[in-house]
This record gives C-alpha cells, structure tokens and sequence, in this order.
C-alpha cells in the first residue's frame, strides 16, 4: 500500500502557520513512508472563496518547500463527480430526500431546546415513499445508521467512538443540488486513494460522520490522525489578536522558510530534545506516535530564536539570492558596494530576521539623511568637528581600504589628540550610519568604501559647523 495524505485548505482567507503545520505534518509522514503528499483546494463554497487566496496558499507552502506530488484539484472543478455520488447513495437506499420546510425544521429545533434535547434532525422524511410539496425544493440527506457506533482508532487521540443514536441524518446536498463539506471530503479521499487523515483536531467531531460515509458508499475506512491546535501564551486558540499568524507575513517580516519550518514541526511533535533539524531529520525521525494530544503553544520569541541560529548557521553566498530580492522588497536597492553576502556575514551575529538586517543596513546603499538627535547634541560639538577633520586626514592615507588599516589608522588619531578609542568612535559613527548603532567602526568603514566615508564625514562637517 502506497501511503498518501492529503493537506484540504478552503481559498477563504490567507495561508496560516496552523494551516501549514497540518502540511508539513502530511508531508513528512508521506516522505518517512515514502509516499505521497497531496493538495486539495477545498473552494465549494464560491462566495468565500478567492483566487488570490488559492495563490496565497499556493506560493505560500512552494516558498516553504511543501511541495505536492500532483497538481493540485479543485473541488470547484468536481461537480459532476458528486452529483453521480450523491444519486448512487439514492440508488442503493444509502440516502433520500427531504421535503421538510425551513419553518419546520426551526420549529422541532426550538422545541428540542426547550426540552433539553440535543438539536438534531428527527428522520422525518427517511420513509417517506412519496413526494413532498411541489412548492418545496429537497434536500438529500444521508440514511444514517440508527444502531450500533462509530469507532475511530486515531493515532494521536487512541480510540474515539461515538454512538449512531448521537448522529442525525446529515445533509448531503442542499436544495440547490450543491454537495455539502461532509460529501465532498469523502469522495475526494476515496477518489484521491488517501490512506491517512492528518488533521486539526477541530475536525474530530466531522470524522464520526465522515466514516458513516465511507461506509455507506462501502470503501474502507483511512488511518485518522487528529493533531491539537495551536495556542497562544493565553491559553486561547491562536488568532489574529495574537500577532501575525499569516505565513506571507512572517515572509515579509524576514523570517527564514526553512527555521518557519523547523519552529512549526516542534509545535506538538518533538524527537527528545532535539531544538534544529535540517529537512532529512524531521523526515527520518517524525511519526505520529510521537505527536502530543495536548495544545502547541506557539512562542514569537522562540520563533525568533529559531530564526537567528539559522541566519548565524547560514552564509551570505548562499543566500545571495534570497537577500537581494528581500531588499529590493523593502525599497532598498543593493546594486552598489557593499556586497550584499559579505555585508550579511557581518549583520547575521546582530539581527534575528533579515528585516532587522535589511533596517540595520540601509546606511549602506541610502545617504544619510538625518542623525540621531540625541546623540547628535552629545558628539556633533566643535571637538567633534575637529576629531571628523584628524579622522579624515589620517584615513586619506589608507591604501588599499581594509578594515585592519582602518583599525590602525583610529588608534593611531586617538593616540595623537590624547583620546581614548571610545571618544574618537561615536562622533565617526554618527557621521557616516546617521546613528550609533553599527558593527566595529572598521568593518563599517571597510563595506561602506573610501569614497563614502569621506564624504559623509565632510557633510557631517559642514552639519556641525553650521550649528556652531
């Protein structure tokens, strides 16, 4: 048997890290099994659903490297399919149809409120041998079982079961004709040949009356497997008030894919204590045994952690690429000096996100157009002024600009006016990255480039005088 799970997003709204949790939980297990990952794009309901949703979700798990084994199928593209489903349940006696009235159905639901009963349908159409009302468009429901129970051996939860006499007849194709969310499920797996249902367990409710389906259309039952759902620190299931739970989001915030990936693989699965996995260890070590049925807390600060061993664990060459298109995404344009790997190399240590390093970087290939005002009242003083001046002259001499020279040339300075190092640095700083946050002062120098320096240094001059 050939293992295939499948990941079923409906095109309702943007992709999010619970969503892609549930994929990567799929792909991994179709990967150790050496199977095959599926994508379903559950869009029925055609008024909710969106085409920018479906490529947000499409873009979104090909950035993170979950990628499907087949194209993916449309349940929108289905239609034909269900309707033939839908008339063999009415052929073989499975299901039938009903006539009941929307005023009839409220009316037995208030009443079984009223009476403290559980609301459900009551079977009143499943004998009917005749037609109902003209007036009165049917609705197909399924013939459920009225005896005996529903017993799921879920991988993470251990055995569930519910019984027949809790279930009610449900709806498997409204008056219009439309296949319902239950109908639709079924035919796919069945037709997709799904052998395993990894899932939120948000959905563990549904599997009763999705196996009742399975049965009556006489097809074996898949393997179930219901993980928990996401938190937040308050307990409270994850949801926008949390932060961003977008995956374009975190794309945009400059997270990596793959530490995106390594933090949601820990969310209610873990192999020890292991924190960093590369791809082929999540694949060799996960299995669903090892999958807790307890909530994951999701955490942006160990996401952020996560993130920056990645950056500090990864090089510039490599992510060359992926750093200049992050850039030009932010408005900052890398076409001139610095290199934008050796200038990566040097951040990485200080930024956790590539935001960070694009933000920390931006003096680099912009001017500076203001300084820290604070810290400009504290240094950009006449003896500011005249150590940029001593500065310069003594850079001048540097030739090739290296960062040891760099080095060499401000001890040098400082020694020769009876300064200290921390009292010739801040005002250069300033003068040429606008503030005093930076890497050392020779590095900056170094990637910045002569020619740079020197004229940042004679505008914050010509600042300083100005003030004087």
């Amino acid at each position: 048997m050939t293992v295939r799970t499948r990941f079923a997003p409906s095109p309702t709204g943007y992709l999010h890290i619970g969503g892609v949790r549930t994929a990567l939980f799929n792909w991994l297990y179709a990967k150790k099994h050496g199977g095959q990952y599926l994508l379903r794009i559950e869009d029925t309901d055609q008024k909710r659903s969106s085409n920018e949703f479906v490529e947000d979700i499409l873009s979104g798990l090909s950035w993170l490297g979950i990628v499907s084994n087949a194209e993916p199928v449309h349940q929108s593209s289905r239609t034909q399919r269900y309707a033939q489903v839908i008339q063999q349940l009415l052929d073989t006696g499975q299901a039938y149809y009903c006539y009941c009235s929307r005023e009839r159905l409220d009316s037995l639901r208030h009443t079984q409120i009223q009476n403290g009963e559980k609301p459900r349908y009551d079977g009143h159409c499943r004998a009917r041998t005749h037609t109902g009302k003209s007036s009165i468009d049917p609705v197909v429901r399924l013939k459920n079982p009225l005896t005996g129970s529903v017993k799921v051996e879920d991988r993470v939860y251990g055995t569930v079961e519910v019984q027949n006499s809790e279930l009610d007849d449900l709806v498997l194709a409204r008056s219009d004709g439309t296949p319902t969310y239950h109908l639709c499920v079924v035919v796919d797996d069945i037709d997709s040949a799904v052998t395993h249902v990894i899932r939120g367990n948000d959905h563990l409710n549904n599997t009763f009356r999705q196996v009742n389906i399975f049965r009556a259309l006489d097809h074996p039952v898949p393997v179930y497997a219901h993980i928990p759902l996401i938190h937040g620190k308050d307990g409270k299931r994850l949801s926008k008030r949390h932060g961003a739970v977008s995956v374009g989001q975190y794309r945009k915030d400059g997270f990596l894919p793959r530490a995106l990936v390594n933090y949601l693989v820990r969310l209610g699965w873990s192999h020890g204590d292991q924190e960093l996995f590369t791809a082929d260890e999540m694949i060799e070590h996960f299995s669903l045994s090892s999958v807790q049925p307890s909530p994951a807390i999701f955490d942006l600060e160990k996401l952020l952690w996560v993130n920056h061993q990645y950056l500090k664990g990864t090089s510039g060459e490599t992510l060359r690429d992926e750093l200049e298109a992050y850039f030009r995404s932010q408005g900052v344009c890398p076409d001139a000096p610095p290199d934008l790997s050796a200038l990566f190399d040097v951040q990485k240590d200080r930024c956790k996100t590539l935001q960070e390093i694009c933000r920390a970087s931006e003096y680099f290939y912009h001017d500076v157009e203001r300084y820290d005002e604070k810290a400009a009242s504290k240094f950009f003083t006449e003896e500011g002024a005249v150590i940029l001046e001593a500065l310069k002259n003594g850079l001048q001499r540097i030739d090739p600009w290296a960062a040891e020279d760099i080095k060499a040339v401000l001890g040098l300075v400082a020694r020769e006016m009876d300064l200290k190092f921390g009292q010739i640095a801040p005002p250069l700083r300033l003068a040429v990255t606008g503030q005093l946050q930076s890497p050392s002062i020779d590095v900056t120098l170094e990637l910045l480039g002569a020619d740079k320096t020197f004229e940042r240094i004679d505008r914050a001059i010509e600042y300083i005088r100005s003030l004087i």
